[in-house]
């Protein structure tokens, strides 16, 4: 996947350089059309306000604000449903164990990543960042041989996966003189 989506990048980034950026809104549908889910991407940024009279280096940071969201989203559905009783035991541990991937995610690994990716430091938050989508991909892959229906939680790890993907390939095209 990661080579996939190196060679993605390598085969557009020469693009990005022929492309007019005129306003904010420009660079955010050009950037995400480099990225591995162009639409989820476009939508993200919509949804976050003041996003489109933003410059190039403040785009890894409002992408890794909306992991963040939608990490701690994905954090309260399971702990929501860890709350709910009865719950068959093998399910409760599934979901206990999803909790203990992501509660690092939410209080450490995120909020660091912003905080670099305020400072510059692209390299470490990809670091972060990466940490949060492999915490998505373990708890989804624990997910898929409980029993039951925990479809909210797959869905919310997806998401997270497929969001990381679009801050890490951000992050790239940053390091990669953007």
């Amino acid at each position: 996947m990661r080579l996939l989506i190196l060679l993605l990048l390598l085969l557009l980034l020469p693009l990005l350089f022929l492309l007019p950026f005129s306003d904010g809104e420009d660079l955010i549908e050009q950037t995400c059309k480099l990225t591995p889910f162009p639409e989820l991407c476009l939508s993200a940024f919509h949804s976050s306000p003041g996003s489109s009279s933003t410059d190039p280096h403040d785009l890894p940071g409002i992408m890794a604000n909306s992991v963040l969201q939608n990490v701690n989203q994905t954090l309260d559905k399971i702990q929501q449903l860890l709350n709910r009783s009865p719950a068959d035991p093998e399910t409760e541990h599934f979901l206990a164990f999803c909790a203990e991937l992501y509660i690092p995610v939410v209080k450490y690994n995120l909020p660091q990543a912003i905080d670099a990716l305020s400072k510059g430091g692209l390299g470490f938050a990809a670091y972060e960042i990466n940490d949060a989508v492999n915490a998505a991909r373990d708890c989804e892959k624990k997910l898929s041989v409980a029993s039951g229906s925990l479809l909210q939680v797959s869905d919310g790890n997806k998401l997270v996966t497929n969001l990381g993907a679009v801050a890490l390939a951000i992050i790239k095209l940053l390091l990669n003189d953007f």
